[in-house]
């Protein structure tokens, strides 16, 4: 597993994409894996700190417990809508794909300042960040996957 900073290292141009698509919107979508082993969204808020991506939830909330019992998750950036005359000039789409690992000392809870009693804290270890966007009439994928590194997919 790879720290979103062990991710830039070596990824550096594709982490700065990446990181400006999260920060453009406070919401984001996560998808999780349920008991039964189904998918479920949540909206759900991240924060990129001290070299490492972390997602807070409310206490007991279902996407908490689902990270509990299967730490694999995926998080995608809403993506801003793209020009009908100039698709190109669209920012893209940013998703990555890794594990949480739940972070319990009270001191770390603590700096994130988060709402209500016992709040879940999470650390994102990255393994799969893909930015997606077009270029001219093509569509243009740049993606890292742990231990591969970068490789561009370009479609028509």
């Amino acid at each position: 597993m790879s720290s979103w900073q062990e991710f830039e290292k070596q990824a550096p141009d594709l982490a700065t994409r990446v990181r400006g698509l999260f920060d453009t919107r406070q919401h984001k979508t996560l998808a999780t894996i349920r008991k039964d082993g189904s998918p479920r969204i949540s909206g759900t808020e991240v924060d990129f700190r001290d070299g490492e991506l972390w997602l807070g939830s409310m206490p007991g909330a279902m996407k908490a417990l689902d990270l509990r019992r299967d730490p694999r998750l995926a998080l995608h950036a809403a993506p801003t809508t793209p020009d009908e005359d100039d698709p190109s000039q669209w920012a893209g789409d940013a998703k990555l794909s890794g594990r949480a690992v739940e972070v319990t000392d009270p001191e770390v809870v603590a700096r994130f300042e988060m709402p209500g009693e016992g709040p879940h804290l999470f650390r994102i270890d990255v393994t799969e960040v893909v930015w997606t966007r077009v270029e001219g009439d093509q569509l243009m994928i740049d993606m890292w996957h742990e231990g591969r590194g970068v490789r561009r997919v370009e479609r028509q």
